[in-house]
């Protein structure tokens, strides 16, 4: 059953739930008194212990289907790929599957609470990278399938992440439900620091968080060490004239072809015109030399990815620009199409209304029929590793994790009316993490139709014979 996305309200007709404009402005004004209130009176129509509630006996969800569906704008040659990485254990598939949980999301009733949603909120989707004052931050780092939504969205995303990394890291259920009620505890925190400041504080407001956690630690140190020079030595080569271009690195980067390449940097002055001005004074310094195609990713494996090589002060001073396609996100089948008509730009607004530190250099452009965001490549960037997870590393992820969502949805929710629904975070604490295990229990079993397609031939990943198969479909993607 579907509910009202503004009031919460069972919606038992069919389509898509009460529809939000993606990236709208969900302000709702009123004292602080009232809109605590208004939080409260969310509970009468989602209790906080049916958050819990995933009425798997009612579940009706064709796993197959649903990921052939989203199979669409992507190169038909590079889907083996990406099936293939999500065939590696449960927790890859969950990564590569966010339309599989927006359809079960569409089917339960939930708060009406809006917030901007990261939409594929995981564990590996956080990370450090430099902010634009250049220290380092840990914060979520993808946001592809951005749009406005229920914020217990992505935090049952996430905390069934918790639960599906928890396990490849060696924990049992306790374990993995103490690592989601540390994140609903950090989470709550979050948001009730947000609803007692000044607005202008709380949007400027930093998250500080334990960077001592092995986790955190692990992804800082990569951080560090991600220099550009790093990236210009891992992927590029001095040809017969001695110009710096991109070497073929297969199977995840091709240089682009002469036509290609012209293609894609003939779309940087309309990237450059969505960056403010200041922006555009120092992007204007660089200079494109070269371009080329790359994999990336599990979920994103198939959109069309290509890597800029740009310079500025002379060749000790490199610029990789990443222009990513952007398709619609998944959860548009459960919410109001984009308020832009432009995907990258969704995805640069959705981030920018939740982070309080982003790329110094993101934007957005066109070519071919196809549109993309444009961000650095690896500025600085660091990912979570699961290994770092053993031991106490789970739980001290979790309250990172709760953390940085708490202070996402606050700024781009309404803290306080939030906070009036989540009270002191217990009942909610107890119901997340019972979804969580649950939600784990699905997705294992949906890996499991997944692994039975792909044996069938229903879904092709991708064979030993396929050796020059991600080369092959890396030259055919068209720009």
């Amino acid at each position: 059953m579907q509910t009202n996305i503004e009031s919460g309200e069972p919606h038992r007709e069919g389509g898509a739930t009460h529809q939000v404009a993606a990236n709208r402005s969900i302000v709702k004004r009123g004292s602080p008194e009232k809109r605590t209130a208004r939080g409260r009176s969310q509970r009468e129509k989602l209790s906080r212990s049916a958050l819990g509630e995933l009425e798997k006996e009612k579940r009706k969800i064709d796993v197959v289907g649903i990921l052939k569906q989203f199979e669409t704008n992507r190169v038909p040659e590079l889907i083996p790929e990406k099936y293939s990485r999500m065939s590696v254990s449960p927790f890859a598939f969950f990564r590569g599957s966010v339309g599989v949980m927006v359809a079960d999301f569409m089917r339960l009733p939930h708060t009406g609470i809006l917030v901007q949603l990261g939409g594929d909120a995981h564990v590996q989707n956080l990370g450090s990278f430099a902010a634009p004052d250049g220290r380092l931050v840990f914060d979520m780092n993808d946001f592809d399938e951005t749009h406005a939504g229920p914020w217990e969205w992505d935090v049952k995303r996430m905390a069934a992440s918790l639960v599906l990394a928890g396990r490849e890291s060696g924990h049992g259920r306790s374990g993995c439900s103490l690592a989601i009620e540390t994140m609903v505890s950090t989470y709550r925190e979050a948001v009730a620091e947000l609803a007692g400041l000044p607005l202008l504080t709380a949007a400027r407001t930093r998250t500080h968080l334990n960077e001592d956690a092995a986790p955190l630690s692990a992804a800082i140190a990569q951080s560090r060490r991600a220099q550009p020079l790093e990236l210009l030595n891992k992927y590029t080569a001095r040809d017969g004239n001695g110009r710096i271009l991109f070497k073929d690195t297969p199977p995840n980067l091709r240089r682009a072809t002469a036509t290609e390449r012209k293609r894609v940097i003939g779309a940087l002055p309309e990237y450059r015109n969505s960056l403010p001005p200041e922006r555009r004074h120092i992007f204007d310094f660089f200079e494109a030399r070269d371009a080329a195609f790359k994999i990336v990713g599990t979920g994103s494996v198939g959109l069309r990815d290509w890597v800029v090589l740009m310079f500025g002060n002379g060749e000790r001073d490199p610029l990789f620009l990443q222009v990513k396609q952007e398709v619609e996100s998944a959860y548009a089948s459960a919410l109001w199409p984009c308020l832009h008509d432009h995907q990258g730009q969704r995805v640069v607004d959705g981030q920018h209304r939740m982070q309080a530190y982003s790329d110094l250099l993101l934007g957005w452009t066109t070519f071919g029929t196809h549109q993309y965001l444009v961000r650095q490549l690896n500025d600085h960037k660091g990912t979570v590793a699961l290994p770092s997870l053993k031991g106490d590393g789970l739980r001290e992820l979790a309250a990172a994790a709760g953390a940085l969502l708490g202070h996402d949805h606050g700024r781009s929710g309404d803290a306080i009316e939030l906070l009036g629904y989540l009270g002191n975070g217990e009942k909610v604490g107890d119901s997340i993490a019972r979804f969580g295990l649950g939600y784990a229990e699905l997705v294992e079993a949906d890996f499991k139709v997944f692994q039975a397609a792909m044996e069938s031939g229903e879904l092709r990943g991708k064979k030993p014979a396929d050796k020059a198969l991600t080369k092959r479909a890396a030259k055919k993607a068209k720009s």
